[in-house]
């Protein structure tokens, strides 16, 4: 991972700490609504564009069986956990350079973020 890269999720790690835990499922599905175009999460899960989000925190970036990701993602070394999640979801290509992934990030947008991880925690049961 690129140096800003992990400078990046150190700092976001340190601000979002409360981010699971603050956020709302209900909104995360609607947010969700935009990443369903590539990703599904829940028991029929499958890869589509993107690969399915199951098991996704605590994962290896890049080794769900099954899908073709790219070297970048597959080479990043991230381990998949709220400040990952949480720095990747706001600017994916900062993160991964040469990630597959062509989605502009949610920003900084705090609420949205920890909606998003909420839903996501919710939808797998976990």
């Amino acid at each position: 991972m690129k140096p800003q890269a992990v400078a990046l999720a150190l700092l976001l790690s340190a601000m979002a700490p409360w981010a699971v835990a603050a956020g709302d499922a209900a909104a995360g599905r609607k947010v969700f609504a935009s990443c369903a175009n590539c990703h599904a999460v829940g028991p029929a899960a499958r890869h589509g564009f993107g690969p399915h989000l199951n098991a996704l925190v605590g994962r290896k970036a890049g080794t769900s069986p099954g899908y073709a990701y790219s070297t970048g993602m597959k080479g990043s070394g991230l381990v998949w956990n709220e400040a990952t999640l949480t720095a990747f979801l706001r600017d994916p290509n900062a993160v991964v350079p040469g990630t597959k992934m062509r989605y502009w990030g949610l920003g900084m947008n705090e609420r949205k973020v920890a909606d998003l991880l909420a839903y996501l925690a919710a939808a797998q049961g976990g």
